[in-house]
């Protein structure tokens, strides 16, 4: 199923049913500032479980947890006085933040379990940020790739309307906002030392102290 949306104003009733989907262990699918990625509820079982079998990952692949804001984070993660000074002023961001994952959502996710770590994104989109909101839990997510849409050309954009034909079988609605800019991928950061920000990945993000 594919609904379009106003990517600075989506419907409510899209959200809504969306959210009804997340929370019944459903896939959704839609763009963030690095990628179209499909989304899954951390506490559904069975979205987690077809998460995995929609990337044929292993269970000790890491995926990232989509968040709104810091408050929401919080509830994933041990933000610490000085993770959260290092935040502010850069979220929403083009960054994936590395954090120590909390106790409940280690019990979910078997990498988690195991390092006791947890990525956080908190995308810069009125879209994604709205869905959180209005499901009230951070979201499960991994990006599309064009492999797993079958397209050669690795420069060739990734519309909805792709994914819809390819994936509908896998996955439960696409939240489609038409044309998208997409600024790249994220800059990775590890904040699991809470005295100096970890710099592992260059991306879109730009981080000055």
């Amino acid at each position: 199923m594919i609904e379009y949306v106003i990517a600075q104003n989506p419907d409510d009733r899209i959200l809504k049913r969306a959210s009804r989907i997340l929370s019944d262990g459903g896939l959704v699918s839609f763009p963030t500032d690095t990628n179209w990625v499909v989304a899954a509820d951390p506490s559904s079982k069975p979205g987690v479980e077809k998460l995995y079998r929609f990337k044929h990952a292993q269970a000790d692949k890491h995926f990232s947890v989509l968040c709104d804001g810091i408050s929401r984070a919080s509830e994933i993660a041990e933000i610490g006085d000085g993770a959260f000074r290092a935040l502010r002023g850069r979220v929403p961001g083009n960054f994936t933040f590395i954090f120590k994952a909390r106790k409940a959502i280690r019990k979910k996710l078997t990498a988690s379990k195991r390092d006791h770590e947890i990525g956080i994104r908190f995308p810069p989109s009125i879209l994604v940020q709205r869905l959180v909101a209005f499901h009230g839990r951070g979201l499960l997510s991994s990006n599309i790739s064009h492999q797993v849409l079958g397209l050669e050309d690795q420069e060739m954009p990734i519309y909805g309307y792709l994914i819809e034909d390819t994936l509908s079988h896998k996955i439960d609605m696409v939240l489609d906002p038409g044309e998208f800019e997409f600024a790249g991928g994220s800059t990775i950061v590890s904040l699991l030392d809470e005295g100096a920000p970890v710099i592992i990945r260059q991306g879109a993000g730009q981080w000055e102290q």
